[in-house]
């Protein structure tokens, strides 16, 4: 795994972590998967929406994966700034959102789907994410 970002919105060790944990419980460890995780502002994700999805407006985040050579490599793109907001609007930390959507983006990479509606916190890509985010804020999700 590799890290990269404009700021550390949170430390490289913890994020490894997340996608380790991630990896490991889906049973796509190290060894079949390698995932990029990248913080992004606000300006440069929207321009990646922009660009990919055809939408003008920054996300929280969005990911991709390419199956290569009997691994899956994914990139992982994190807007911190929506993390915070979000964080305010839902009452978590903003370490905590953080963790959600490193934690969502590599569930993605891996090829779990939500739906994009309302119905979405109710899909079991919902349910899976947030049974991580609790192991790894150490139940406090």
């Amino acid at each position: 795994m590799s890290f990269a970002g404009e700021r550390r919105a949170l430390s490289v060790p913890t994020v490894r972590r997340a996608v380790t944990t991630v990896l490991d419980g889906q049973g796509a460890g190290a060894g079949a998967a390698s995932v990029t995780v990248t913080f992004m502002s606000s300006h440069r994700m929207r321009a990646l929406n922009r660009r990919t999805f055809g939408r003008d407006y920054a996300t929280d985040v969005i990911a991709f994966s390419l199956p290569h050579a009997g691994r899956l490599i994914g990139d992982v793109y994190v807007c911190p700034s929506h993390a915070r907001r979000a964080a305010r609007r839902f009452d978590v930390t903003p370490r905590e959102e953080l963790l959600r959507l490193v934690v969502h983006g590599t569930l993605h990479v891996l090829g779990h789907k939500h739906p994009d509606d309302g119905t979405r916190t109710q899909s079991p890509m919902w349910e899976l994410q947030e049974r991580y985010v609790r192991v790894l804020t150490g139940g406090s999700a």
